[in-house]
């Protein structure tokens, strides 16, 4: 009979340490959660601003090769190339619906 009290404690001992460590894990698990969705809040702002950026590098290139008469042709050629762009961005937006 004692060996079965020894059994049901140890048992009792070990459930106890699965419950804490389940509990732990749990815990852990949330955070990670939280900590992966701020990192994905903070990677959406960065790729909008990076986009934001490019934005104006682009409208900056087209100004600087419009105010040279030469370099004309140098602004055809990034305006068709924006404009080829546009054109893809559309067609991939268009074939997710």
């Amino acid at each position: 009979m004692a060996d079965l009290s020894i059994i049901v404690s140890e048992i009792e001992t070990k459930l106890r340490k699965l419950i804490e460590e389940k509990n732990h894990l749990a815990m852990d698990n949330k955070r990670l959660a939280e900590e992966n969705e701020a990192l994905d809040k903070e990677n959406l702002a960065l790729r909008r601003s990076a986009a934001e950026l490019q934005d104006k590098i682009n409208k900056s290139t087209i100004v600087n090769a419009l105010d040279n008469e030469g370099e004309v042709e140098e602004g055809r050629k990034l305006i068709r190339e924006l404009v080829r762009e546009i054109d893809r961005c559309v067609s991939i937006l268009n074939s997710k619906e």
